[in-house]
């Protein structure tokens, strides 16, 4: 299967600061990956990095053949980059509906399939992101880069801080999202067992650089290298 998302040699930062070095990975059409370390090693960064907003020294960031790097970020979200970024970043004044019209574009997702993947937002489509719960807001986060219809969409740590219900529904959705195989799909998540059974594949970073790289299933089987990779017991 071709590849869908090539990205080589990525080295990028903050400022003078390089936080990820000579980074590469690559999905196909419907994949998924997740993106594993401990804190503070590069994982944010790295996404901001796809998404032009740090620094970009080298590197080749390629989306369906086309070289995105040189693109600001509304253009690569154009090409078919999607981004739930860590803090959602909604804005009070508008309502769900709102977030999602907004955003949106021709292609398979629709607000119709929106509210089919998240009955509660259809519930609350009038309500403001400030009235909402901070599983709703997560909800609309990834609502709305899903309205986008992107080619890979990329989430920031979509679990942090939310109740258990919560994380076991968005777990389901994505999934759903994986199996429907419009979209593929780069996961940051702290919670490494829990982003594991949601991927296929898993890239570790320490230091910004790639410690290791291989199929989900077979990190997730062995306790020894999960212990010695990523401090999980």
């Amino acid at each position: 299967m071709a590849d869908l998302l090539v990205v080589e040699g990525l080295t990028a930062g903050w400022g003078d600061a390089v936080i990820v070095e000579d980074v590469s990975l690559s999905l196909a059409a419907g994949d998924s990956l997740a993106v594993l370390g401990r804190n503070g090693v590069g994982k944010t960064t790295l996404l901001a990095s796809l998404m032009g907003l740090t620094r970009w020294r080298r590197g080749a960031l390629r989306l369906a053949g086309r070289e995105l790097s040189r693109l600001p970020t509304f253009a690569r979200a154009r090409a078919g980059l999607g981004w739930v970024p860590q803090d959602r970043g909604l804005y009070p004044s508008l309502t769900v509906e709102e977030h999602l019209s907004a955003v949106a574009r021709k292609g398979p997702w629709t607000a119709e399939r929106v509210y089919r993947l998240f009955p509660r937002l259809a519930e609350r489509r009038q309500h403001h992101g400030l009235e909402l719960s901070g599983g709703e807001q997560q909800m609309v986060a990834i609502a709305r880069a899903l309205m986008v219809n992107p080619r890979v969409l990329l989430l920031d740590e979509p679990m942090e801080g939310l109740a258990p219900l919560v994380v076991q529904e968005l777990m389901n959705v994505t999934r759903e999202i994986v199996a429907a195989g419009d979209t593929a799909l780069v996961l940051v998540e702290q919670h490494v067992r829990l982003a594991l059974s949601l991927t296929r594949s898993a890239l570790v970073l320490d230091r910004g650089r790639v410690v290791h790289r291989g199929t989900s299933e077979e990190l997730l089987a062995d306790s020894a290298r999960l212990h010695r990779l990523l401090g999980v017991a």
